[in-house]
């Protein structure tokens, strides 16, 4: 059975905040167009309050994307130092 080995590097990072930098402004221009939605819609209404979940909803999504980037960071930060700590040791 062969052995896989993950490489990690430290430029695999641009990509992932690329990644989460356009979703951000993906979720921003929603956010306006959902935002703009509401205000044609009767107050009160069942579409006026489900569109107003639903951008709460996105709201709370984007507030994570610092976590989930600085996760994914960590997460290849500590690949390549495990990787580092495994060839110079093993």
């Amino acid at each position: 059975m062969d052995r896989k080995t993950a490489y990690f590097d430290i430029k695999d990072i641009l990509p992932i905040v690329l990644i989460i930098v356009v979703a951000g402004i993906g979720a921003a221009f929603g956010l306006q167009v959902m935002g703009d939605i509401q205000s044609d819609m009767t107050s009160g209404s069942v579409e006026y309050n489900a569109t107003g979940d639903a951008t709460e909803g996105v709201t709370n999504i984007t507030g994570k994307f610092g976590i989930i980037g600085s996760v994914v960071a960590a997460a290849i930060i500590l690949g390549i130092l495990v990787r580092y700590l495994y060839n110079m040791f093993a």
